[in-house]
């Protein structure tokens, strides 16, 4: 009796934990979970593998996050042991804003490219379906819209 009632909540359970998955918002949200998973890994190669060497030859190898201003110096106290530096590190948040912008550019640039190419291709199917020849008229269909033009004239006449 007990084992059936566990067995049936199970079911209700993973019936309803089912119908969640299955609405289109939840598996959206997978499928784009797991493409930002691999999109974040194509920026970061091209952040790491392309830019940066670019922008560590224009700034001649310099390293921001070793940046910072010392407000005072460690110091060795009577008894040996030592009193740590306090500093402002502001180079990492620097580094931190330079690694930003130039992710946040390399996203961009590639929505920019990927836009292009769609509004290409939207493009060219518009003037496809321009340049489709029109669809002939039979004869009976040319007959029927004279009639009713007809049909409508006299309609007009009458009213008048």
């Amino acid at each position: 009796m007990a084992l059936q009632k566990i067995e049936e909540g199970a079911k209700g359970f993973f019936a309803e934990f089912w119908a969640f998955a299955a609405k289109g918002n939840a598996i959206q949200l997978a499928v784009a979970v797991v493409l930002g998973g691999a999109f974040g890994a194509i920026v970061n190669s091209l952040v790491t593998d392309i830019i940066t060497p670019f922008l560590s030859l224009a700034t001649n190898n310099v390293n921001f996050s070793a940046w910072g201003y010392t407000l005072r110096a460690a110091v060795t106290n009577p008894d040996g042991t030592i009193t740590p530096a306090v500093a402002v590190n502001y180079g990492h948040l620097l580094q931190a804003t330079i690694n930003f912008f130039v992710v946040g550019l390399s996203i961009f640039l590639i929505f920019k490219l990927f836009s292009g190419v769609i509004a290409r291709l939207q493009k060219k199917e518009e003037l496809e379906e321009q340049a489709a020849p029109p669809v002939p008229v039979s004869t009976q269909e040319k007959l029927l819209g004279e009639i009713r033009d007809l049909l409508k004239e006299q309609s007009t006449r009458t009213i008048q």
